[in-house]
């Protein structure tokens, strides 16, 4: 069912502890962490502690969440004195999304492009 934990899903096992995480902040709705291959100096992963597969999804059945991910990243932003920083929603494997839980991308520490690559 929507919004259930996965059991084949990475980052359900991270919320539910099962996966070692480098946690930055933790909600009652969102969970953030360090990315392991990150893309920049800051590169955190913020996600909700429901399941919905992409950000669309999630947005459409739970607004009040995804808007908690776009506060705690600009929080987490903050904590990390970041002046300018992106936020990043991938969705579908076109585009490089290779976990299938809604998740943000928070990047800074360095001068981006646009468009991005």
């Amino acid at each position: 069912m929507p919004g259930d934990p996965q059991d084949d899903c990475l980052f359900c096992k991270i919320v539910a502890g099962h996966i070692p995480a480098t946690i930055v902040r933790e909600t009652d709705t969102t969970v953030a962490f360090r990315d392991i291959n990150p893309q920049a100096p800051t590169h955190v992963l913020v996600i909700p502690r429901v399941h919905y597969p992409d950000a669309a999804s999630l947005a459409a059945a739970e607004p009040a969440v995804a808007a908690d991910i776009l506060r705690d990243a600009g929080g987490i932003a903050a904590d990390e004195k970041l002046d300018s920083y992106r936020i990043v929603f991938n969705t579908g494997t076109g585009v490089g999304q290779t976990v299938f839980h809604a998740h943000a991308h928070l990047l800074g520490g360095r001068g981006m492009t646009w468009p991005p690559g």
